[in-house]
């Protein structure tokens, strides 16, 4: 099974990429039908990616050097292109734990889309969904993977905007799309520089040309552009900053939707791309230093902004915002081992937080203020503690796994500033900054949504099965999943790396700093939101503060910011450039017409098409010639010119 699996990799996004055929074309009419080929297909999946994760990590070889294999797509002289796979350790984790996770997503599904009159085209969308990003995953060149990539920003626009009823919803897909297509035209000017003057976009043969750089031709400079360019793409489809706003709107889109996008697919293939192709970045420090900072800075930023939020999704969707800023600074700094490492971890437990927010919302009627919730955990135990699971694990807590990742990142950040780089102080600053904040915003929404008083009007219940397991499996992966990376076990850092195998020692003042700024948030929740049952505290605060709550809770008028220059700027030029048009180019284009229709009506005195017609002028000029040869003066020439 392990060989035929490894042989036969590029049939995990294959399967339900067949599922969204068959669903499409066969069986739309029975609902629960075509959920079950759904999810039998992902499943057969997660199997296969079963298969292929044993078959690597018990292997050696297939750690240290990838396994790719490959058949060509299309060429011509100078340029081919082969389609292919390429299995390596954090291919397989990817292929492992998305399959996994939209497993347990469509299991979930089954119970909250229930009655939805879309349901099969539902489960269609998510099977095209998950076999895109396995594709991506699996990609053997970086055009296969943009080609992927692109499938993957389709897939979100027609899932955000799922309910298309709701004009919300329509926006929300438009703002997705159109905001990544920004990102995604600076990844294509990149990845054109690479193939221009690298003469490849496979991965394995890009890893060795490009620290050769110079015998290609490109300068220092000139690479560090290349890297930049390639960057904007993870920039608009991981939510970094400033091309982060499309992703708390997203939230538009059905719960589980909202689970896959953030915890196993869209948003963490911008990690995954700059993952892939750190060989690029390594060799321009000064491109490293940039994602780095725009890691470090997004992770604050949209943590600020989580601390005042109203909805429990638009909470965990600026949470998702943030930890993603943690996965690019890891990057940043250097280390393929931490990235991955939360991207590991981050899956389980916001996987868990937004389909627990789900069940929630489901349970309320559609209800998603935190502030007019309180006490479900009463009503809805199974819910209620698995979202605590989560919210310790995020927090920071051990041995939950967001500690573990959290702390490596914290590591690694820390290490980079003592290693010379002075920007490395600042950005342990920003990240240990946005620890503190993280437990206390994720911990305001629990105490606000699950403690305290019951509010009245709400009559909550637990949901069925098929909702609630999902949520106890992805508990104990949030609970047990980060154990892989301790020190004392290091196998992620065997696993997992980019150049030499990462040996971590247990660094205890930082582990202790990270558990004190996570207590520290809980606490401060905890008395802001539990103890006090009125929250007059956290209302005289947000009074006394009003001008910095207005800011946050207002997103920092960032789509304010961004709708001024549209209509103001953009919409002035098109203004503009439509006057120019109809007035200059226009004019232009008809008095060169007119022209042409002018002498053409002229000409055609001339030109008859008429033989007889000319052969009378051809006579006449010949009668007019001959007769002042014959009677003319001496001065024929001067006759014919007009002058006496």
């Amino acid at each position: 099974m392990v060989e035929f699996a490894l042989g036969h990799a590029w049939l995990v996004p294959l399967l339900p990429a067949l599922s969204f055929i068959i669903i499409v074309f066969l069986t739309r009419p029975w609902a629960k039908l075509s959920s079950v080929v759904s999810i039998a297909a992902i499943f057969s999946s997660f199997l296969l990616a079963s298969s292929i994760a044993y078959g690597v990590f018990t292997n050696p070889e297939y750690i240290e050097k990838p396994l790719v294999y490959s058949l060509r797509w299309f060429g011509m002289e100078g340029f081919n292109v082969n389609v292919g796979v390429m299995i390596d350790p954090t291919s397989t984790m990817m292929l492992f734990m998305v399959t996994m996770v939209a497993t347990l997503i469509q299991i979930y599904s089954t119970g909250y889309m229930d009655g939805d009159p879309q349901y099969s085209t539902f489960f269609a969308y998510l099977s095209l969904f998950a076999a895109a990003m396995l594709g991506l995953v699996i990609s053997s060149n970086l055009l296969q993977m943009f080609i992927m990539w692109e499938l993957v920003g389709l897939c979100s626009f027609l899932l955000i905007g799922f309910y298309t009823f709701k004009i919300s919803a329509r926006e929300a897909a438009k703002k997705a799309f159109m905001t990544t297509r920004v990102g995604d035209f600076g990844l294509l000017l990149g990845l054109l520089f690479l193939q221009i003057k690298f003469g490849t976009l496979d991965l394995v043969e890009l890893a060795v040309r490009v620290p050769m750089f110079e015998q290609f031709g490109v300068s220092l400079a000139l690479l560090t552009i290349i890297g930049l360019l390639v960057f904007i793409g993870p920039i608009g489809k991981s939510g970094q900053f400033p091309l982060h706003v499309w992703l708390p709107d997203a939230m538009e889109g059905p719960t589980p939707v909202s689970a896959l996008i953030h915890a196993a697919t869209m948003v963490v293939a911008g990690v995954y791309l700059v993952g892939r192709t750190l060989f690029l970045f390594t060799e321009v420090p000064g491109a490293m230093e940039v994602v780095a900072f725009i890691g470090a800075f997004t992770a604050l930023f949209a943590a600020t902004i989580a601390i005042t939020q109203r909805e429990i999704k638009r909470i965990l969707a600026y949470s998702t915002v943030s930890q993603l800023g943690y996965m690019m600074l890891a990057l940043g700094v250097g280390s393929l081992a931490a990235s991955m490492f939360h991207l590991w971890t981050h899956a389980f437990f916001k996987a868990l937080m937004f389909l627990a927010a789900g069940s929630v919302i489901h349970a309320l009627h559609h209800k998603s203020d935190v502030w007019e919730m309180g006490g479900l955990i009463k009503k809805m135990p199974i819910t209620g503690w698995t979202f605590v699971i989560g919210g310790l694990a995020i927090a920071g807590i051990p041995p939950f796994a967001g500690f573990w990742s959290k702390d490596e990142i914290l590591l690694v950040t820390w290490q980079y500033a003592t290693h010379g780089h002075s920007l490395g102080y600042v950005l342990f600053l920003m990240a240990t900054i946005t620890a503190f904040l993280t437990a206390f915003y994720m911990w305001r929404l629990i105490f606000l949504a699950f403690f305290g008083k019951e509010k009245e009007e709400n009559h909550p219940h637990e949901n069925p099965w098929n909702m609630t397991m999902p949520l106890v499996v992805l508990a104990v992966l949030a609970t047990v999943g980060g154990l892989l990376g301790t020190p004392w076990a290091n196998i992620w850092g065997e696993w997992i790396h980019f150049g030499p195998a990462h040996h971590g020692d247990p660094v205890y003042w930082l582990m202790v700093l990270s558990v004190v700024l996570a207590l520290a948030g809980i606490s401060l929740a905890y008395h802001l939101y539990y103890k006090d049952e009125e929250k007059q505290r956290a209302k005289e605060l947000s009074e006394r503060y009003r001008v910095l709550y207005n800011l946050s809770y207002n997103k920092y008028y960032i789509d304010e910011a961004y709708q001024w220059f549209t209509r103001t700027v953009v919409d002035a030029s098109a203004r503009v450039t439509y006057w120019f048009d109809i007035n200059v180019v226009d004019r232009i284009v008809d008095g060169t017409a007119a022209f042409a229709r002018i002498s053409g009506e002229g000409m055609r005195y001339f030109q008859t098409g008429r033989l007889q017609t000319y052969a009378l002028v051809f006579f006449l000029a010949i009668l007019v010639i001959t007769v002042v040869l014959a009677f003319g003066s001496p001065s024929t020439a001067g006759i014919l010119g007009g002058v006496k």
